[in-house]
């Protein structure tokens, strides 16, 4: 994951729920699309049903599973019922956790809020490791956006995805500024919690897409 041949940004539509708004991520050229199976969020959904779902996705578009403090038996019964390719660790799981999914064969995503990620890189810079960054606000899916200064003097070395407070209006500055190799969006092309938009899908994709 990252920035490709041609230059284009990478983009994860995430927490979708009906076949519409998965054909306008698909449509509009998203890398990667997730689904919600951590409990209490208002796009979460069940490992059927996001089976479902992925059985829609084109074979070169990356499906994506996201948990949350979720026991990593709990997580890889899920993501294997709904056969998504991506596990997604939102939740302080430890590393053990990751290494177990990559063991198994999923490709790992691990979500830090950016406050989390300085910590600890401060503290432990090798704790790290090699996984797939995913640095968003401190509250998740709130749509809450966090002050981007705080990266440009610690961007992650590693391919990683900048999320939180991402909209079609703002994130093309937000790209520029950071430099991330992807973009992660979910409240921020919803017309109302939890209910996604089709024209915010697409106006998403092109507008993060015109960075490059």
């Amino acid at each position: 994951m990252g920035e490709w041949e041609d230059g284009l940004m990478f983009v994860k539509i995430c927490g979708l729920r009906e076949p519409a708004t998965l054909r306008a991520a698909i449509d509009g050229g998203a890398d990667a699309v997730g689904f919600v199976m951590a409990p209490g969020s208002p796009r979460t959904i069940s490992p059927a049903d996001a089976h479902a779902l992925v059985a829609l996705v084109p074979d070169e578009i990356e499906t994506v599973g996201v948990f949350r403090s979720q026991s990593i038996d709990e997580v890889l019964a899920m993501a294997a019922a709904a056969g998504v390719q991506t596990i997604q660790f939102h939740g302080h799981e430890p590393i053990a956790d990751l290494d177990r999914a990559r063991a198994q064969g999923y490709g790992v995503i691990r979500a830090l809020s950016v406050p989390e990620y300085l910590a600890e890189l401060e503290a432990d810079p090798d704790r790290m490791g090699d996984y797939r960054l995913l640095l968003d606000a401190p509250i998740p899916g709130a749509g809450i956006p966090f002050d981007p200064s705080l990266l440009l003097t610690h961007r992650p070395a590693g391919p990683w995805l900048l999320a939180g407070g991402l909209t079609p209006g703002n994130v093309a500055a937000l790209i520029d500024q950071v430099r991330p190799g992807g973009v992660d969006v979910s409240s921020g092309v919803e017309s109302s919690r939890g209910v996604k938009n089709v024209g915010l899908i697409a106006d998403f994709i092109a507008a993060a897409r015109s960075t490059r």
